[in-house]
């Protein structure tokens, strides 16, 4: 879920048409994107300052349900940092919502014994556990007490097969960075995924307790910033089936606002999109591509990683442009040394007009759930009203793939699954 950094800004470069906006979507060639998460990629920060950073589970449940778990570790200057747990049910069959939000006590990073890849309040435990030459080398295991009516405990494994990734290698790895000295930049965005997981566990909903099971992802994101938003719009995509032994389709894309680009302030709105695939229960591809604004992108070239809206719509309850349908498309070359060559995926999804939209969970109201001492300034300072809409929808997405990839398959196949998308408007 996309969030907020900060409010004000520094000082300006002997050159202001300089760029001032550094995007790991132009930083590696498509055969250095693929960055193997190591252990401290996924350790808290709990970055001072101004910054967000988050830890999300996704997953989607054999009964079809659509479930979130979140922490949100928010830092807003001097005032003490603001620590969230979140959660999401959805069910498309019957139409049911629980939506939990608290404000934790007592957060702690690292609980004793463990390392800062775990946590606790007194609310939950986020527990890590690695078991490196396994077939599950890491897991996570969640139990969090949301209210008298929701409590939840899930083991989330990532399989050998999916490693986690960020778009390139080493500590750098991951980061776009905002500000004219990369040396000491103003602020950045990064982002470490697993692509692919299986959870398994109870949730007890008043007194009631239901066995769940079902894949998903795992995302760790940091915005550190000092100076305004970070972003304009965020486009998030999660599609999972249980086809081929296991599939997954990931895209995270961010768009700068005006102050940020490769020319200073004004030359902003600069898409920053990346991506993965998962074939078979195995990591096969990431993509990673940058929108400049005064640049076309190209129909077809090695690596492709973007989120279109194809068909608008003006929705008269958030006062934006919002999607009708959107297009998705992932292509760049295999990861797999057994099976080599291009993959071209696509998924395209129809959610209807603003009267009357297809799997829409819900249309979030950013400042309605930020802390307040975020909330007051983010409003002073952007003076608009920020919206996230969350759909889920079932969804086919075609596949070219290489032959050797899957078993008994070459040319395009059509995959069936679900996909739970976010588009997100902050100004």
């Amino acid at each position: 879920m996309s969030m907020f950094s900060s409010i004000f800004s520094t000082s300006a470069p002997n050159d202001p048409k300089a760029a001032n906006f550094h995007p790991v979507s132009s930083r590696y060639s498509a055969s250095d994107l693929f960055g193997e998460l190591e252990p401290k990629d996924t350790e808290w920060t709990c970055p001072g300052g101004f910054a967000v950073e988050t830890q999300t589970w996704y997953n989607q449940l054999e009964d079809g349900t659509s479930l979130m778990c979140q922490v949100i570790h928010s830092a807003v200057g001097v005032w003490y940092p603001t620590i969230q747990f979140t959660c999401k049910l959805y069910n498309p069959a019957t139409k049911e919502r629980i939506w939990k939000s608290i404000n934790v006590t007592n957060f702690v990073t690292p609980p004793p014994g463990l390392d800062k890849r775990s946590s606790k309040a007194d609310e939950f435990s986020i527990t890590h556990h690695s078991d490196p030459g396994s077939d599950h080398p890491e897991s996570y295991h969640i139990r969090v007490n949301l209210s008298d009516d929701l409590q939840i405990s899930l083991d989330v494994k990532r399989p050998a097969s999916a490693p986690g990734w960020k778009v390139g290698k080493g500590p750098k790895g991951g980061f776009s960075y905002f500000g004219y000295d990369l040396e000491n930049p103003d602020g950045y965005v990064v982002h470490r995924f697993w692509p692919w997981d299986y959870a398994t566990g109870t949730i007890i909903r008043s007194g009631r307790a239901q066995s769940v099971q079902g894949p998903g992802m795992f995302v760790h994101a940091i915005q550190g910033m000092r100076p305004n938003l970070v972003a304009a719009r965020w486009n998030f995509a999660h599609f999972t089936s249980p086809e081929y032994g296991g599939c997954s389709a990931v895209q995270m894309e961010f768009t700068t606002t005006d102050s940020y680009g490769r020319h200073g302030s004004g030359s902003g709105f600069v898409a920053v999109n990346v991506g993965s695939l998962v074939l078979g229960g195995k990591l096969v591809a990431i993509t990673a591509e940058t929108k400049w604004p005064d640049e076309a992108l190209p129909d077809s070239e090695g690596v492709i990683s973007r989120a279109v809206h194809t068909k608008l719509a003006h929705d008269p309850d958030t006062s934006y442009d919002a999607p009708m349908e959107l297009v998705f498309r992932w292509a760049g070359p295999s990861l797999l040394p057994e099976a080599p060559g291009a993959l071209d995926a696509t998924l395209t999804v129809d959610v209807g007009p603003p009267s009357s939209y297809k799997g829409l969970i819900e249309k979030v109201d950013v400042l309605a759930e930020i802390p307040y001492v975020i909330k007051t300034m983010v409003n002073y300072v952007a003076g608009t009203k920020p919206y996230i809409y969350q759909w889920f929808n079932p969804a086919k997405l075609n596949v070219q793939v290489p032959s050797g990839l899957l078993p008994d398959v070459s040319g395009t196949v059509e995959i069936n699954g679900t996909l739970y998308n976010e588009a997100t408007f902050i100004s």
